[in-house]
């Protein structure tokens, strides 16, 4: 029998799935498409606005470890968001910042999935947050955590855009947060929790 799971997700605003008419954001979609898979699991959003990667290596694990339970098998989500382009931090510190919470997690031998920043309305702030990602995608490939790239399959989705230049600014709607959570489901998901691949 599988142990149960308990998979804490610690991110931005896009984590509590602020303008989403459905109140579901990508994290409730996720929880849906794999709660028949794996009934017993228990899934718990750390959600912080406009956090810098800074702001959550601060305060992610000891949040997470009050979560924690030793009869469970423990996992993390980690979702930053481009708050690091809007503080204008540099993409050493932001890597490093990402890094450290990724090392504590090991350390304590917490699976870790990561999910990038996704594109913004903004096309300025875009070219810096694909830059951003790509820090990223190489601090977790560097550590063997997988790592879902929202940033370059919706670049230029147009039902993307629409979404987070219309509704509550900077944010997707319903159908943006569909494409964020089919994105995470169909990038190492079911294999990192040890299911088998879905179609």
């Amino acid at each position: 029998m599988t142990q149960p799971a308990t998979i804490v997700i610690a991110g931005d605003e896009l984590v509590a799935g602020e303008g989403d008419p459905r109140a579901l954001g990508w994290t409730g979609r996720v929880q849906a498409r794999t709660l028949p898979l794996l009934p017993e699991a228990r899934f718990l959003t750390l959600a912080v606005p406009g956090e810098t990667s800074q702001q959550l290596a601060k305060r992610c694990m000891p949040e997470v470890q009050r979560r924690l339970d030793p009869e469970r098998r423990n996992l993390l989500v980690l979702a930053p968001g481009a708050g690091d382009v809007r503080t204008q931090a540099s993409l050493a510190r932001s890597r490093l910042n990402l890094a450290n919470v990724l090392d504590e997690a090991l350390a304590l031998e917490i699976s870790t999935f990561v999910v990038g920043p996704a594109p913004v309305g903004d096309d300025v702030l875009n070219e810096q947050i694909g830059t951003l990602s790509s820090g990223f995608a190489d601090v977790a490939t560097r550590r063997g955590v997988p790592y879902v790239d929202a940033f370059r399959p919706l670049q230029r989705h147009e039902a993307w855009l629409r979404d987070v230049r219309t509704g509550t600014p900077g944010v997707p709607g319903q159908e943006g947060y569909g494409l964020l959570a089919w994105l995470v489901l169909h990038r190492g998901w079911h294999s990192w929790l040890g299911l088998p691949e879905q179609v």
